[in-house]
């Protein structure tokens, strides 16, 4: 059961992981038509929490139950990671802004190491470290060195709330009383929401484009189907999948996995948009996967040996 429930959970892992790495590409096109980045950004968020709102009232039981959990998933796994992603690719090159994004994973073993006190596998640790090797030949990060100090630290901000967003999903999952998946996410997304439209500022949205096409290698798309594409699969189904392998994995193992989210995104634009990779990328896309598969192939890491317990009472759970 174990071992099924692991296979289960790499798998939604995997398909989060595509279903991410697959909004850039139904995004660009729109934000090249003449779409603010930031309004491209309220409207994922506010379409997925429009279409989660049925399961916000579902379990609007959280609200009383989880207060601090809704708040910290809608303001840090949501809010946070796309704000100061977006804040970060404004002032340095994309490759590096997308590198820093993603060390959050390499973040947050050292948040379970140092604050939670927890061991770390030694697989997950490895994984990282060749997984963020790997993601550096992917965006190409000696591209760009000239770089902005407050650029940088966005990215740093970035990363830590990507970080988070493993920690937000993994809460209580242990407990009896684990709050629901579906709950945490729909709420987190109304207050995503809320957040995102004081800093995009909706009401400046050019709704011009969204009523027209775009261009995705050349072919012209729906403007409509590329957002819808955006909401459903890039951001419902994608934090669905992604919280659920959470649960069924670990953060640290879900959230080296993550990694191939930036492999996926690079791939896709070079499939759909005519983005070319270079033999670096195609290399650094190699490591990224190696790099997931030596984290997610770890067993955990061994705790302290047990002391022989006497007949006359009970051992303690660990």
């Amino acid at each position: 059961m174990q071992a099924s429930g692991k296979n289960a959970g790499l798998s939604l892992a995997l398909v989060s992981a595509f279903a991410f790495g697959g909004s850039g590409v139904a995004a660009k096109p729109l934000i090249e038509a003449g779409l603010d980045p930031l309004h491209m950004v309220w409207l994922r968020v506010a379409g997925a929490a429009l279409v989660l709102s049925p399961l916000a009232w579902r379990h609007r039981d959280l609200l009383l139950r989880r207060p601090a959990l809704l708040a910290g998933f809608g303001l840090v796994a949501v809010a946070g990671v796309q704000a100061f992603y977006f804040a970060s690719l404004s002032r340095i090159p994309v490759g590096v802004a997308l590198l820093l994004e993603y060390l959050g994973p390499a973040l947050l073993l050292g948040y379970i190491r140092f604050v939670q006190r927890k061991p770390v596998t030694r697989g997950a640790a490895a994984g990282a470290a060749v997984a963020v090797v790997g993601l550096a030949c992917v965006v190409e990060i000696w591209a760009g060195l000239s770089l902005d100090l407050l650029g940088v630290l966005f990215g740093l901000a970035a990363a830590c709330c990507q970080a988070f967003y493993f920690v937000f999903a993994d809460q209580g999952a242990d407990g009896a009383d684990a709050p629901d998946p579906l709950g945490v996410i729909a709420y987190g997304m109304l207050i995503g929401a809320l957040v995102m439209t004081v800093i995009a500022r909706p009401w400046e949205i050019d709704w011009q484009v969204l009523g027209g096409e775009a261009s995705v290698g050349g072919t012209m798309v729906a403007a409509p189907l590329l957002l819808g594409w955006v909401v459903l699969v890039a951001t419902v189904f994608a934090y669905v999948t992604g919280v659920v392998s959470v649960r069924r994995l670990s953060p640290q193992v879900a959230g080296v996995v993550a990694f191939l989210e930036a492999v996926v995104a690079t791939v896709l634009a070079w499939i759909l948009l005519g983005e070319h990779l270079s033999t670096w990328q195609i290399a650094g896309g190699a490591l990224v996967l190696g790099g997931a598969f030596i984290a997610q192939s770890s067993r955990p890491a061994p705790g302290p040996a047990a002391e022989p317990v006497p007949v006359d009472r009970e051992p303690t759970r660990a």
